[in-house]
């Protein structure tokens, strides 16, 4: 009886791993189109499948207006919107735009804080993902020093 369990167990965790093998990669893939892109508008292209974001006031970005250091600037983004999937965090002059993605339960407060780096003076663009809907939010930030892209 006992022979019987492994040999199923092992046949299952076999199978189980290949599975995620496959998913691993497929997901690295997407991961890697998504934080290559050299611009903001390729990288919301590849981010999202619809064009439409709408500005919100219930999206609340709270960053510098100057960066004495863009190597390491400060945000914290907290939202009131309902059911919140993910949030997005866009630099628009960097080398690469998409910073970061959160993904989070509907079921807790929407709140990140992060510390990104900015190659330059840009647009910080924060896109939250609430009910299948998207809506954003921007902040200009002026960086004075350092970046990440000299």
């Amino acid at each position: 009886m006992r022979s019987n369990r492994r040999v199923f167990l092992k046949k299952t965790a076999i199978t189980s791993g290949i599975g995620l093998l496959i998913s691993e990669t497929a997901h690295a893939k997407w991961l890697a189109e998504l934080f290559s892109t050299s611009s903001v508008e390729t990288s919301f292209n590849h981010s999202f499948e619809t064009k439409t974001i709408s500005l919100s006031d219930k999206i609340n970005l709270k960053i510098p207006t100057i960066a004495e250091n863009g190597a390491v600037v400060p945000l914290t983004v907290s939202c009131s919107l309902e059911n919140v999937e993910q949030i997005y965090i866009f630099v628009e002059k960097n080398p690469v735009p998409l910073v970061a993605i959160f993904n989070l339960s509907p079921d807790i407060d929407a709140f990140v804080s992060a510390r990104v780096k900015m190659a330059k003076t840009s647009q910080v663009t924060v896109i939250v993902k609430a009910e299948s809907r998207l809506y954003k939010t921007q902040k200009l930030v002026k960086v004075t020093i350092g970046g990440c892209g000299g």
